[in-house]
C-alpha cells in the first residue's frame, strides 16, 4: 500500500470514529445542545397528544406557531405519535441529516479537487466543526435546514455546466429543497438562499450581468416562487391562519428588526453586534478555529487565483454573513448553513494553511482533555461508593492525550491526525458526562413509581426545561417554577407539596420532608460569579450539584 493508500485508510478510520462519536451518548440528558430543544419537545409532544398535525399545540405563551411544522412533524413520526417518546428517537433524525451533509461535502471535495482524500478531509472538517456537533445532534431545526440549503448549492458546484443550463428541472428542484428548509425553519431564508443562488448564476457567466438577467434571472424567480409557495401551504392548512401570522411572522420574524436598545448600538457593540458575528466562522469551527481563521487570511491575499469552485462557495459563505449582519438580532448560529461550504474550502487549502494552524488546534484539544481528566478526578473523590468511572474512561483519555501528543512531536504526522485528535477530544468529553445519565444521575425505579400520575414541580431556568424531566421521571405530571440558588427547602416545600430541589454536591444538609429519591446532576447557565468560581477552582460548589425529589409532610400548603 503506497503513501496515498494508507492516508485514504486513516481518514477512513478516522470516519468511523467520527460516526461513533456522533451516535455516542445521544439519548443524554446533557449533550451540547441549544435551549431551544426543549420547547420543540414540548409543541411536539403536545401536538401528538392531540392526535393532528396542525394546528400545532403549545401551553407556552407566543410559542405555539414558534417555528413552522415540519420539525415538530419529524418528531411524531420518528417517536410514533409519541408512543415511543425518547431522546434518541427524537434525536436520531438529526444525525442522519448531518451524515448525509457530510456525505455532501465529501461528494463535493472530491469533485472540486478531483481527489477522495481531499473530500474526506471536507468532510472529517465539517463534522470535527463543533457548531456541527453542538448543534448537529440534538432535535433542533439546523440538521435539516443545513442539508437542505446546501443542496442546491451543492448540486450547482457538482455539475456545473448540467446545472447551470437546466432551464426548468434544476430551478423546480432547488425550489423544493430551498422550501422544505422554509418549512423548518422560516420563509426569510429566501433572502440569503436567492441571493446566493444568482450570485453564483452570475459567477458561472463570468459576472456577465446582462446575461444573468437574460438567461439565468426567471430561473432564481421561479426557484423562490417553488419554496415560498411550499411554506405557503403552512397557511393553507392551518385551521388558524391568523396565528400563524401573529406569532411566527410578526413575532418570530419582523421582531428581529426591533429589539429594545436601537438599531445602531447593537450593530456596533455588545453580544449581537457585527463584530461578534464577524467572528462567527472560527467560533463554529471550534478546535479548527486557528485553521479557519488562516483560511479566511490566506484567501484574501490570493483572492486573483482562486480557482472557480472556490469563489463559488466563498458567494455562498459571504452571502450569509451579509444578510444576516441586517437584523437587530445577529448570532454565530446563523451562519451554520455556510459551515458545510467552508468545510470544503478549508480541505481544499489545506495544504496551503501553516503547521502552527493545526498544532494550536491540536494544543486546544490538549488543555479540552487535561480539564476533563482534572474534573473526572475531582468528581470520583466527592462521589462515595465505587468510581464513577470505569477504565475504559482512563484509558481513553491516555489514548487521546498520546495522539495529540504525538501530533505535535511529529511533523508529519500534525495536519492527518488534527481530526482524529478532535473527536477523541469530544467523545472524551461525551464520556465524561455518562456517569450523569447512568445510575447515579436517574432516580431510581421506586422513586419513579411513587410519584407516578401525582404533580412534582421541578427547577427551571430556561423556558420549557421542565420537559427534560418527564425523562426522568416517567408518567409524573412534571411543572415547573423558577430556579433560585440560595431557596430555602422549607420555602419549597410550603409552596409546591412535590418538588425537585437542586443544593451544591458539598452541601450534605438534612432537607426538610420525606426524600424520595436523589440524583446527580450538572448545572447549567452559571452565573458571572459562580463562571468565576469555577475558575479559582470551587468545582465542586459551582459544577455539580446534588438533586433531591422531596415529598412535603402532611399539612403543606398547596402551590400558589
Amino acid at each position: 500500500m503506497g503513501d496515498s493508500g494508507r492516508r485514504l485508510a486513516g481518514h477512513g478510520l478516522v470516519t468511523l470514529l467520527a460516526a461513533f462519536t456522533y451516535l455516542y451518548g445521544l439519548d443524554s440528558q446533557h449533550i451540547p445542545k441549544n435551549g431551544d430543544e426543549y420547547p420543540y419537545e414540548h409543541i411536539t409532544r403536545l401536538t401528538a397528544d392531540s392526535g393532528r398535525l396542525l394546528p400545532l399545540q403549545s401551553e407556552l405563551p407566543g410559542m405555539r406557531n414558534t417555528k413552522p411544522p415540519l420539525l415538530f412533524w419529524q418528531g411524531i413520526a420518528s417517536t410514533g405519535w409519541g408512543r415511543r417518546w425518547t431522546l434518541w428517537d427524537l434525536r436520531t433524525p438529526s444525525v442522519v441529516y448531518t451524515l448525509l451533509t457530510g456525505l455532501l461535502v465529501f461528494l463535493l471535495g472530491s469533485r472540486l479537487s478531483g481527489r477522495p482524500e481531499t473530500g474526506l478531509v471536507a468532510g472529517l472538517s465539517f463534522l470535527a466543526f463543533f457548531s456541527t456537533y453542538r448543534y448537529g445532534r440534538p432535535f433542533l431545526t439546523n440538521p435539516p435546514e443545513v442539508f437542505w440549503l446546501f443542496l442546491p448549492f451543492f448540486a450547482l458546484l457538482y455539475w456545473r455546466k448540467a446545472a447551470s443550463a437546466s432551464r426548468f428541472a434544476f430551478p423546480l428542484l432547488a425550489g423544493v429543497a430551498i422550501g422544505v428548509a422554509l418549512l423548518y425553519k422560516s420563509f426569510a431564508l429566501v433572502v440569503p438562499a436567492g441571493l446566493g443562488l444568482a450570485g453564483l448564476y452570475v459567477h458561472s457567466r463570468d459576472y456577465r450581468l446582462a446575461t444573468f438577467l437574460a438567461r439565468d434571472s426567471w430561473k432564481v424567480l421561479i426557484t423562490l416562487s417553488v419554496s415560498l409557495a411550499l411554506f405557503g401551504a403552512w397557511f393553507l392548512l392551518d385551521p388558524d391562519p391568523g396565528a400563524v401570522w401573529r406569532e411566527f411572522v410578526l413575532g418570530e420574524n419582523v421582531g428581529k428588526f426591533d429589539l429594545p436598545g436601537g438599531y445602531l448600538p447593537r450593530l456596533l457593540w455588545g453580544t449581537s453586534s457585527l463584530w461578534v458575528l464577524a467572528l462567527g466562522y472560527p467560533l463554529n469551527a471550534g478546535f479548527l478555529f486557528f485553521p479557519v481563521v488562516a483560511l479566511f487570511v490566506i484567501a484574501w491575499r490570493s483572492r486573483r487565483e482562486l480557482s472557480d469552485g472556490e469563489g463559488g462557495l466563498w458567494i455562498w459563505v459571504l452571502t450569509l454573513f451579509l444578510v444576516f449582519a441586517v437584523p437587530s438580532q445577529r448570532s454565530s448560529r446563523y451562519l451554520l448553513p455556510a459551515m458545510p461550504a467552508l468545510a470544503v474550502l478549508l480541505a481544499l487549502g489545506w495544504r496551503r494553511i501553516p503547521r502552527w494552524a493545526f498544532a494550536l488546534s491540536l494544543l486546544a484539544s490538549a488543555a479540552v482533555i487535561a480539564a476533563i481528566a482534572t474534573l473526572s478526578l475531582r468528581l470520583q473523590h466527592a462521589v462515595p461508593g465505587p468510581s464513577p468511572y470505569p477504565a475504559a474512561h482512563w484509558a481513553l483519555l491516555a489514548g487521546a492525550g498520546a495522539v495529540v501528543l504525538v501530533a505535535l512531536c511529529v511533523p508529519a504526522l500534525t495536519r492527518p491526525t488534527v481530526h482524529a485528535a478532535v473527536f477523541l477530544c469530544t467523545l472524551s468529553f461525551a464520556a465524561f458526562l455518562r456517569p450523569f445519565d447512568g445510575p447515579l444521575g436517574q432516580y431510581d425505579a421506586d422513586a419513579q413509581r411513587q410519584v407516578q400520575g401525582r404533580e412534582v414541580w421541578v427547577p427551571v431556568d430556561f423556558i420549557a426545561k421542565e420537559e427534560g424531566y418527564r425523562f426522568l421521571l416517567p408518567g409524573a405530571h412534571v411543572r415547573g417554577y423558577p430556579e433560585e440558588r440560595d431557596a430555602r427547602a422549607g420555602d419549597l416545600l410550603a409552596r409546591y407539596p412535590l418538588v425537585v430541589i437542586r443544593r451544591p454536591l458539598s452541601d450534605v444538609a438534612a432537607q426538610a420532608g420525606r426524600v424520595l429519591g436523589q440524583r446527580l446532576d450538572l448545572r447549567g447557565r452559571q452565573t458571572a460569579r459562580e463562571t468565576g468560581g469555577i475558575l479559582r477552582g470551587n468545582v465542586l460548589e459551582h459544577l455539580f450539584v446534588r438533586e433531591q425529589l422531596i415529598e412535603a409532610r402532611a399539612g403543606a400548603a398547596s402551590p400558589r
